[in-house]
């Protein structure tokens, strides 16, 4: 089967060997994914629980900004290439991805169904005035949906994306642009994403993860598409241990990020 998706900078899916790069777990930005005891951590600590997210955050920007310029034909290199774009931010948690989207100009809503992380995210963001204009809700995607929202761009990335993948796509306006991150079912995620983070690193609390709700990219295609989203672009995020940083590959054995639009009827 065709599933007719680019690869970054035209990369084929590969099964790529490690070599000096260790594939690390991909950091959801809510606190909904950690144990109870746990969601009393500051989001916004670079140096808690959350580190592992802020080290990523620029990779995981460099993918959201170059595929929405790409799509919306804006200019990747202005200062705010994101003006005029309606985006929603669903699972922001405490808005570490929200912040960065409002200051290259788009008008951001952030969407969390914990109301701690958005009593966060709202007390963070009203210290800038380039973030005061985040738009935080504590509410579900469905919630969104009944209430008849769009926006041009919806960015996901909660614990289980097939549960959300129908009410991502009612919430994109025909033509929009939805992205998409979470980690692979795969052997090597289980190795990585659990073994490793939970018990090994300690990145994570133990029983962060249920591999069973992970996807594969092909599942994560399919069910896009059975929701009127075709993806078009995919990459993995592999993390280096030697320079302390993440960058985008062509393996997307562990964690990945999904670029799709919607069909226009």
């Amino acid at each position: 089967m065709n599933l007719g998706w680019r690869m970054v900078r035209k990369l084929r899916i590969v099964n790529a060997r490690n070599g000096a790069f260790f594939n690390a777990r991909f950091f959801s930005d809510s606190t909904t994914q950690l144990p109870l005891a746990s969601v009393t951590v500051d989001p916004w600590d670079s140096e808690g629980p959350f580190k592992p997210l802020h080290v990523m955050n620029p990779t995981r920007l460099a993918f959201i900004r170059s595929t929405l310029c790409r799509h919306f034909g804006k200019d990747p290199n202005c200062a705010k290439p994101f003006e005029g774009l309606n985006i929603v931010d669903v699972g922001c948690g405490g808005g570490i991805l929200s912040e960065p989207l409002a200051r290259m100009g788009a008008t951001v809503t952030g969407v969390d169904a914990v109301d701690k992380n958005i009593k966060i995210a709202c007390l963070h963001a009203g210290s800038d005035p380039e973030t005061s204009t985040i738009e935080y809700c504590c509410t579900t995607a469905e919630k969104l949906v009944e209430e008849q929202r769009r926006f041009d761009a919806v960015i996901e990335h909660v614990a289980d994306p097939a549960e959300f993948c129908k009410s991502l796509a009612a919430l994109t306006v025909e033509g929009g642009a939805n992205v998409v991150s979470t980690i692979n079912r795969s052997m090597r995620a289980y190795a990585t994403a659990i073994v490793a983070a939970e018990y090994i690193l300690r990145w994570l609390p133990k029983g962060t993860h249920e591999w069973s709700s992970f996807l594969t990219p092909e599942e994560l295609v399919l069910i896009l598409q059975r929701s009127s989203i075709d993806v078009k672009e995919m990459a993995g995020f592999v993390y280096n241990p030697l320079t302390g940083r993440w960058s985008l590959s062509d393996d997307i054995g562990v964690n990945f990020i999904a670029f799709g639009t919607k069909n226009t009827q």
